[in-house]
């Protein structure tokens, strides 16, 4: 798939099947190259004529703004180091360059290039340089994977792009204590489909040995109360000491007034880049936070390197669960959990990436002794009188475990101890990741509750690993709703298996199931990237009861599990009203009332040849045309005017859908030159006559639902400084909801 926003064509991306987009700027001959990395079979081979600097370039210039930041990536490989440069021009004069420092070392490897910067005044259009310094003449440098356009952010990152990626300059961070701030090009091998990742890190040196840190400069505004999660890809040095990151937290005076750390326990040794992750909430009077990074016990001149920072609001482990991040996921420690009774010993595991489900860590319980302990969380709030489900995974790691017991323990507000639930034991036999769930309805006066694991070693020195602790009010895995007033069907799935596939269909009473459509077109066959999945069906037909067929699929296309919903009706309460849709943007359908529907006419092609001396003419057709016909319809109000003008201006495939009954099917089509005429003479008069010439369409299968995608009003407030600037970038306000930049 091209890199979304991508202002280059796939053929100028990927280079396949061509190299059609590129050409010799200098000192170079531009050829195909074999095994590239984005599933093509070509990549572009940038070959040396002479010795010294040889530089590519697009044919294309493409259009931009002066005074906008654009971005621009490549991943590379080759004898010798290379750079990456954005060609400002105005017409066909160069005007500047804005260059990435050069790499730090050469690599054959494919590695990531980059740089960022904003269009100089005058600039109209700009162009990608590819730069390498060959030692020779016929030296043949790599390149694929290539991007030019707008910044590409980690979507709710409350930290803005050049704090994130340091891609511009490093103006995002200030020293804190014995720092230096500068940015380094390392070799870095991201995966390929990793677009937030760049080339250029964030470095902090240590100016003399001791305790090192950074802080960022940006304060995002936060919510007392809600969770937060930040993190940061870090490569530490491969010389000891130890490197952190931390989550502050400021009141409205700018004081600091709470500080978690997360510790990095890299693997021996420390050679490339590891995401450390660090959660916190916000306390009562929290205004707004920041991120510092550090080494504590530094030698002088160690650089520990920075890259994709992010702070955001956590995710939930498990829709509903209410256990924080940091108890569910180990991520910075044990957190809230103790031993209460037995041998047993807490840890985090380490290093970074060696046992883990979720994140880089898990929970390491270690018995000393063939003995039974029980561990236990933290207390967290719950409703009494609903179930509640405790889950656990856990994966043995070394020596023996009869079995793992999981439970919930009850308290009241007071803290009083009301008792534990019966529980479900599990044996652990091998050495897989175990789901182990537990319901337990709460009993009356029950405000918290902690989930208790009794754990039973069979051998000394036996260690069980824990991860993503979950607790969650148990809700209908399936839930089906029908909005009549609004024309559309909501479903929730909820507790889907993450990194399998899902398909999804529409039944009918009468057996026909249709696939529904999602935010990439036709859901068969998207990857579940989350447990909870919200779907409004806006293409759910009127006055017939539908149910939904939910199939879980492995990644080979088999079936690894399937469920359905209860069957739900819509209903079109008047007879005399359509609907109007168009599936790929739901936020323009529109209700309307009808004047005369369509006197359909099926056209067809044919060639008449008359015979002499035979009666019957020899008639040769074609295949008979999809229904053509005019829909008239009124509009009542100068809102429903502009609003059917909205959804017509596009001219994008509609669906028309009218109540049961009425002799019509609900069809896709494509409208034709539309009239509208007043009804009356009259100057105030609002309503209109709407002539909609149709003609019947396949149903779309690649249009997807646009939508916000997670974005939030955050995401706008982080990248823009003031509603002025957003008059630049966004036409209208329907342009600005979904991101759609002109």
């Amino acid at each position: 798939m091209p890199i979304p926003g991508n202002f280059l064509s796939p053929t100028t991306e990927t280079i396949d099947p061509n190299t059609s987009g590129w050409t010799s700027k200098l000192n170079c001959t531009i050829l195909m190259g074999t095994g590239g990395r984005t599933g093509g079979l070509g990549c572009l081979s940038v070959r040396s004529v002479a010795a010294g600097e040889m530089q590519a370039r697009t044919v294309s210039s493409y259009p931009i703004v002066a005074g906008t930041t654009y971005y621009a990536f490549a991943d590379t490989a080759g004898v010798s180091t290379e750079r990456i440069g954005i060609r400002w021009m105005a017409g066909a004069t160069e005007l500047s360059v804005t260059w990435s420092l050069t790499t730090m070392t050469a690599s054959a490897g494919w590695h990531r290039v980059s740089v960022a910067g904003p269009a100089p005044a005058g600039a109209t259009q700009a162009q990608v340089l590819l730069s390498s310094t060959e030692a020779g003449a016929s030296v043949s440098h790599f390149w694929e994977n290539i991007y030019l356009g707008l910044p590409i952010r980690t979507v709710g990152n409350l930290l803005p792009f050049n704090t994130e990626s340091s891609e511009v300059d490093a103006s995002g961070w200030t020293p804190v204590v014995n720092a230096g701030i500068s940015r380094q090009v390392p070799v870095m091998n991201w995966a390929v489909t990793n677009y937030v990742a760049g080339g250029q890190t964030l470095a902090m040196t240590a100016v003399a040995a001791g305790n090192a840190s950074i802080l960022s400069v940006d304060r995002p505004t936060v919510t007392p109360g809600q969770e937060y999660l930040a993190y940061a890809y870090m490569q530490p040095p491969t010389v000891a000491s130890t490197a952190w990151i931390e989550l502050r937290f400021y009141d409205s005076n700018a004081n600091q007034i709470q500080a978690t750390r997360s510790t990095l326990a890299p693997p021996t040794p420390a050679t490339g880049m590891y995401r450390q992750r660090v959660s916190a909430v916000a306390p009562a009077n929290a205004a707004t936070c920041s991120l510092a990074a550090g080494l504590d016990g530094a030698s002088a001149g160690q650089v520990l390197r920075l890259e994709t920072i992010v702070i955001g609001i956590a995710p939930a482990l498990q829709a509903g669960t209410v256990v924080p991040y940091a108890d569910g996921s180990f991520e910075q420690g044990i957190a809230g959990w103790t031993v209460a009774s037995g041998v047993a010993t807490l840890a985090r595991t380490s290093p970074w990436g060696d046992s883990f489900f979720e994140g880089a860590y898990s929970l390491a319980i270690t018995s000393s002794t063939a003995t039974a302990s029980t561990v236990r969380s933290a207390k967290f709030p719950v409703t009494e009188g609903v179930n509640w489900r405790a889950q656990i995974l856990a994966h043995p790691d070394a020596g023996t475990w009869d079995n793992v017991g999981v439970r919930i323990r009850w308290y009241d507000a007071a803290n009083a101890d009301l008792g534990a639930s019966t529980g479900v034991t599990y044996d652990v036999p091998g050495s897989s990741w175990y789901a182990m769930p537990s319901d337990a309805v709460a009993p009356a006066g029950a405000t918290q509750a902690a989930i208790e694991l009794v754990a039973t070693a069979s051998a000394t020195a036996s260690v069980l690993h824990v991860d993503l602790v979950t607790l969650w009010e148990v809700l209908p895995q399936t839930a089906v709703e029908a909005h009549s007033d609004d024309g559309y069907i909501t479903l929730t799935l909820r507790e889907l298996p993450v990194d399998f596939y899902l398909s999804l269909y529409r039944t009918a009473a009468d057996g026909s199931r249709t696939l529904v459509r999602g935010t990439s077109g036709l859901i068969d066959m998207q990857p579940i990237t989350s447990d909870l999945l919200i779907i409004e069906d806006h293409e759910a037909p009127f006055g017939i009861a539908v149910a939904y067929s939910i199939v879980i699929r492995n990644a080979d296309g088999s079936v690894a599990s399937t469920r359905s919903s209860a069957a739900v009706t819509l209903v079109l309460a008047d007879i005399n009203e359509a609907w109007l849709k168009d599936p790929g943007n739901p936020q323009r359908n529109l209700r309307v009332l009808v004047n005369k529907p369509p006197d359909w006419s099926e056209p067809i092609e044919q060639a008449t040849h008359r015979v002499r001396n035979r009666r019957n003419a020899v008639i040769l057709s074609g295949i008979r045309g999809g229904p053509e016909g005019d829909l008239s319809v009124w509009t009542r109000s100068d809102e429903e005017r502009k609003a059917l003008d909205l959804l017509l201006s596009p001219g994008n495939t509609l669906l028309w859908q009218v109540a049961p009954g009425m002799g019509e099917n609900d069809t896709y089509v494509s409208v034709g030159q539309v009239s509208r005429a007043r009804v009356s003479p009259l100057a105030q008069e609002q309503w209109r006559a709407w002539t909609l010439p149709l003609t019947e369409q396949d149903m779309p299968v690649t249009i997807g639902v646009n939508g916000s995608g997670g974005r939030t009003c955050q995401d706008v407030v982080t990248e823009f400084a003031t509603c002025a600037d957003l008059l630049d970038v966004y036409a209208t306000s329907e342009d600005l909801l979904l991101d759609r930049r002109g």
